[in-house]
């Protein structure tokens, strides 16, 4: 197995501070970034502890496994309700995902079941991806309230935290190809397995609004920022690159409004843009794998391992990061990460539903080489 610890930090090396202005500014920027590190290092080190504690608990109990857990949810369910939420592996609806709210989704919803029927579904999203990704998932899902506070009960869109859907594709089976879908408004995951083991998890999409809470709400406290580690780590590696670095960093053109691949059913077919890992010092690469570590660190261990173990094996200094926008938060934002087995989009620019300005994040992990275990067919545009 392959693990990366070592990638989950950054320990800026002191040294004697030289004369100069120049040299002062240096060491009081090396000092910033250490304590920057060392404040995400509790954050870091509880979610490995959190998925060691969860892997270990599957480990000795099978019925935590996605295949049991699966099957128990299924057996909850009358016939009219297993119609809904069963449908074979080849159905086309399996490719079938978006963020965005829709009248109606794929699947049997949350707010259609009973309590019963909801522990079961919520306990086999828990045995697919890490504790860090499920209460990731649980606070986009509490989201809704905020919205349809802020919004009001004329508000153009229907928000509803168990308006999220439960499609489960193909036969739970130990040996047996089979999948899963949870969606709904800002949440997507997608997964593949093979018997309990997890051979896809892509299409992977976690969205915030607010993206900074500005107020309580109910058990939602002011200053929550579900994918705080996702803008704030991508600021830092922009704010670390030299001038000549950030100009090749920097993408042609306006920033977008919206991801390019919200929505499709493969991801674009398309050469990295950006600047490549090859040309960042060693303390720039690690602010780039502490990035990345925090999109592979919503997924089972397992998961996490294999997508490190394809990216090292593809090669690290083959990873381009491309960058639209301002800088710091409150003015829109967009940037990409793009190797040869990922694709990673982040998209900040939308106002709340308050009217704060960029306040509003998308983000994406996709399988470069062709989400829901399908090889990758779509030709570049």
């Amino acid at each position: 197995m392959l693990t990366h610890t070592s990638n989950l930090s950054f320990h800026a090396r002191p040294q004697a501070p030289a004369g100069g202005a120049r040299r002062n500014a240096i060491w009081q920027r090396a000092i910033w970034l250490a304590k920057f590190s060392l404040a995400m290092l509790p954050w870091l080190a509880a979610s490995v502890s959190a998925q060691d504690a969860a892997t270990k608990q599957q480990a000795a109990d099978p019925q935590a496994r996605p295949v049991a857990r699966a099957n128990t949810f299924l057996a909850t369910l009358s016939s009219d309700e297993r119609a809904k939420a069963l449908l074979p592996i080849e159905s086309e609806l399996r490719v079938q995902w978006h963020f965005i709210p829709m009248a109606t989704r794929k699947g049997l919803p949350l707010m259609e079941m009973n309590p019963v029927q909801r522990e079961a579904a919520m306990n086999l999203l828990k045995s697919c991806v890490s504790p860090a990704g499920y209460a990731k998932a649980k606070q986009i899902m509490e989201l809704e309230k905020v919205l349809k506070s802020l919004e009001g009960e004329g508000g153009p869109m229907e928000r509803n935290p168990v308006k999220y859907y439960f499609t489960v594709f193909g036969t739970p089976q130990a040996n047996q190809r089979w999948g899963l879908s949870v969606e709904g408004h800002h949440l997507s995951l997608n997964f593949v397995f093979q018997g309990n083991r997890i051979i896809d998890s892509t299409p992977q999409f976690f969205a915030a609004n607010p993206a900074q809470l500005k107020t309580d709400f109910g058990d939602l406290k002011q200053g929550l920022e579900v994918l705080r580690p996702e803008e704030q780590l991508a600021f830092e590696l922009l704010r670390s690159l030299t001038a000549t670095q950030r100009g090749r960093a920097i993408l042609p053109g306006a920033t977008p409004s919206e991801i390019y691949s919200a929505g499709t059913p493969q991801p674009p077919a398309t050469e990295p843009q950006g600047l490549p890992a090859a040309e960042l010092d060693q303390r720039q690469r690690e602010l780039l794998k502490q990035l990345l570590t925090t999109y592979t660190s919503k997924m089972k261990r397992r998961v996490a391992e294999q997508r490190w173990q394809l990216i090292e094996e593809a090669g690290l200094d083959r990873v381009h990061f491309g960058w639209s926008g301002g800088d710091q938060s409150g003015k829109g934002h967009y940037y990409v990460i793009h190797g040869p087995t990922f694709f990673v989009e982040f998209i900040n620019v939308q106002p709340d539903a308050a009217g704060n300005p960029a306040n509003h994040i998308h983000c994406v992990w996709r399988d470069a080489t062709g989400d829901f275990d399908l090889p990758l067919t779509r030709q570049a545009n």
